[in-house]
């Protein structure tokens, strides 16, 4: 594994979980990231209303938030283990991060956190969600409503994240006022993303021509998190978008990204569902 600064970062393969409970000590195993104003994006946000930003309530519990005039959940991004906490330095350092491995690890939750973080502490002033539209071995047909209600059935993993940290309705209002957005890579040809957070999941599914327009989207102040399972790709024979652009990346060493690597070791769902991989071997 070479350091978190630089370009390829590789989790070791052999678990190397933090404790649960570590014994208070002067240096914690299992801290809390936070961004400190040194580590904001380059980009200028453009300054929100007094109402929104963070308050010091000191009678609110220590997982609370006030944000104008109503309380949410604190944003924490505790690493599970050492993959996690190498992820989450990428995250804090690099414009452009690539989260590869099995689900349950941790990528897509983690960027999330890092985007929502990055929102409420107005180094962004937007969020950009896009997935490829593939589906696991079955076909929908044309789903009806807008865009957003097409992209739901894709969505819906992040969405749950966004609703525990803001509600329901917060998050519909966010959707509708476009601080939110589900932008699929079939819509983003001839747009630059300006001072936004851009999620990308799933990329495993993209083709290389969707890789490549989706990767020269990014502009000033934005970063981007591409996560994907190099194992799990669903669309047949088709070339995958993903490994074709790591593969270049790998012979063109490049400081502003990074690469992390999860294994099975590092799934942190319930341990049934790492015995039920383990029975598949490579499938998953």
């Amino acid at each position: 594994m070479k350091n978190t600064l630089g370009t390829i970062i590789e989790a070791p393969s052999d678990r190397q979980s933090l404790p649960s409970n570590p014994l208070p000590t002067t240096k914690p195993l299992l801290r809390s990231i936070t961004l400190s104003k040194n580590r904001k994006m380059a980009a200028k946000s453009t300054p929100q209303s007094r109402s929104s930003r963070n308050v010091h309530d000191e009678s609110l519990p220590t997982n609370v938030v006030k944000l104008g005039n109503r309380n949410y959940k604190r944003v924490e991004m505790l690493p599970r283990n050492t993959a996690q906490e190498t992820y989450i330095d990428a995250l804090l350092d690099k414009r452009m991060v690539f989260a590869v491995g099995p689900a349950g690890t941790g990528k897509t939750l983690l960027a999330v956190l890092r985007a929502i973080k990055a929102l409420r502490e107005q180094e962004i002033t937007k969020i950009i969600l896009t997935r490829p539209a593939v589906s696991v071995d079955e076909k929908h047909g044309f789903l009806p409503g807008d865009l957003n209600a097409k992209m739901e059935p894709w969505t819906r993993p992040i969405f749950d994240v966004f609703e525990e940290y803001y509600g329901l309705p917060e998050t519909k209002r966010m959707l509708d006022e476009g601080t939110i957005e589900i932008a699929p890579l079939g819509f983003m040809r001839g747009r630059t993303f300006k001072n936004a957070y851009v999620i990308a999941d799933e990329m495993q599914n993209a083709t290389p021509d969707q890789t490549k327009m989706l990767l020269t989207r990014i502009g000033e102040g934005s970063s981007m998190i591409i996560t994907g399972d190099l194992k799990q790709h669903d669309r047949g024979f088709e070339k995958n978008g993903l490994k074709d652009f790591l593969e270049r990346l790998a012979l063109n060493n490049k400081d502003s990204m990074a690469v992390c690597t999860f294994q099975r070791c590092h799934i942190e769902r319930d341990p049934l569902v790492a015995e039920v991989l383990e029975i598949y071997g490579d499938d998953e």
